[in-house]
């Protein structure tokens, strides 16, 4: 994604550092382009990716309704883990 936030990219771009197939890096792509954090266009034989801010917009409105209630659960455990001993 790193490197997505800088321009577009093709797809095979994105797969040469990687050390997987081509058809994984295009798998893992459709993931994050069906939750609209991606958009791919496909111009001749070359398949260009770039970042789609609204997904991100709606990823971190889902984060920070869910924030509050997984910080409580954390800090009891800490408090938990504190009054065991185990959190030291």
């Amino acid at each position: 994604m790193d490197k997505l936030s800088e321009r577009p990219h093709s797809v095979s771009s994105l797969a040469a550092p990687l050390g997987i197939t081509l058809t994984a890096v295009v798998q893992h792509l459709q993931v994050l382009e069906e939750s609209g954090l991606v958009h791919t266009e496909k111009v001749g034989r070359v398949r260009t990716c770039r970042l789609e801010t609204a997904g991100f917009a709606a990823l971190e409105e889902w984060i920070r309704d869910r924030r509050p209630p997984w910080e409580r659960r954390l800090d009891r455990l800490g408090e938990l883990l504190a009054e065991t001993g185990e959190g030291e």
